[in-house]
């Protein structure tokens, strides 16, 4: 992109993840955490059929990812809820059950919206929502309540054009109004899902 270019939106379905307390750990244990939580993360995007072509490449966030999925019609944005969000948990689930000393959970965020890029990668509003969401003190808090390997949020419009919805695999008694921030002066509602089965695992400080 030039300096004329014209900034013009991409619509894109965002998924957040970050791991819970990795500021407590060493920067040796944080390089094997990070590997940890891309190869669940790579392992349930493959799995839900979310190949390379049909996202961009994965934005790091450090201890976390972000996960711009390509508005295309055989995936749509139900499948983020009821095959991969269910797949991510069960794969950290698995992951946690077999090798118990490299320990993880995950705070899990989405939305959809208009997304840009430069050269140097992808930003916008809507970007600016879906980590606002993902950082949210509540999340955390509902996270170091739970044993489940992982909590979500999603944006109050996620929650209204699909959750409300009930499409097949998604129920919306599962989601509370939990979150509320804000973006540019504008005030935010994020709905929360608690696995309804925790599983029993070693917590981290959060």
């Amino acid at each position: 992109m030039t300096a004329l270019s014209p900034v013009l939106p991409l619509h894109r379905a965002i998924v957040a993840v970050d791991v819970e307390g990795s500021t407590t750990r060493t920067n040796p244990a944080k390089a094997e955490l990070r590997q940890n939580m891309y190869d669940v993360l790579e392992s349930a995007l493959r799995e839900c059929g979310i190949v390379e072509q049909h996202r961009d490449e994965l934005v790091d966030r450090g201890d976390g990812a972000l996960v711009l999925v390509h508005p295309v019609d055989h995936l749509p944005k139900t499948l983020l809820l009821n095959l991969f969000i269910p797949a991510l948990i069960q794969l950290v689930a698995d992951h946690n059950a077999h090798k118990p000393n490299h320990w993880f959970r995950l705070r899990s965020a989405v939305h959809a919206g208009e997304v840009h890029f430069d050269r140097r990668g992808a930003f916008g509003e809507a970007i600016d929502i879906t980590c606002r969401l993902l950082d949210a003190p509540e999340l955390k808090v509902q996270l170091s309540q739970t044993t489940a390997p992982l909590v979500l949020v999603v944006s109050d419009d996620i929650y209204r054009s699909l959750v409300r919805h009930r499409y097949d695999g998604i129920d919306d008694r599962h989601f509370e109004p939990m979150v509320h921030v804000e973006v540019a002066g504008n005030p935010h509602c994020g709905w929360v899902y608690v696995p309804p089965t925790p599983l029993s695992s070693v917590r981290a400080t959060a």
